[in-house]
């Protein structure tokens, strides 16, 4: 018989920054190739890209679910991000199929949203080390859902922007986990 064990939690109820590293690493990785994926399918918008649009959100949760389930304390902020972004997978199926502005809107107020939470959550784990860049990340992404919004009214709007949002996440989970290691 074998027990499961929580990872090492933080004073402040986070995970253990080994865990929270590895959590990083592996959204940097995945943020960076979605973005390049997204850069080669994404005109015009077919169905390779109406799965990377839906899939990206959905990501999000994932790793919004193992940080909760690593974390101790404080994870309501986390399972708001959970929420949001399954409705914000839902909401872009839809959109896909209604074109280009209601994917920006969708994904400009999900961005607006996950940024919010993504800065509270940085905020209370402050004294981790690395969250430098998780709370200008979170930050730029409130920012930047507002400009998808506003783009979506535009003349010409696209998702390419998206593909550059997602590679600038990656580097600031890629910042993160390297300073989280020096913090060790």
């Amino acid at each position: 018989m074998t027990t499961a064990t929580r990872p090492a939690a933080t004073p402040d109820g986070g995970p253990a920054a080994p865990a929270l590293r590895r959590l990083h690493l592996a959204r940097a990785s995945f943020a960076v190739a979605w973005a390049v994926a997204l850069a080669l399918t994404a005109s015009p918008l077919g169905a390779v890209a109406a799965v990377l649009l839906v899939l990206y959100p959905l990501v999000d949760v994932g790793a919004a679910v193992v940080d909760a389930r690593a974390s101790a304390a404080r994870r309501s902020a986390l399972w708001v991000d959970v929420v949001v972004g399954l409705a914000a997978a839902g909401g872009l199926a839809v959109a896909v199929t209604s074109g280009v502005p209601a994917v920006l809107r969708v994904w400009g107020a999900w961005a607006v949203l996950a940024g919010l939470v993504q800065l509270v959550v940085a905020l209370r784990r402050r004294g981790l080390g690395g969250r430098g860049a998780m709370i200008a990340s979170g930050a730029l992404s409130a920012v930047a859902g507002t400009a998808f919004v506003l783009q979506a009214a535009g003349d010409r709007p696209t998702v390419l922007g998206l593909a550059g949002y997602a590679a600038l996440g990656g580097v600031f989970f890629g910042v993160s986990a390297l300073r989280l290691r020096a913090a060790r």
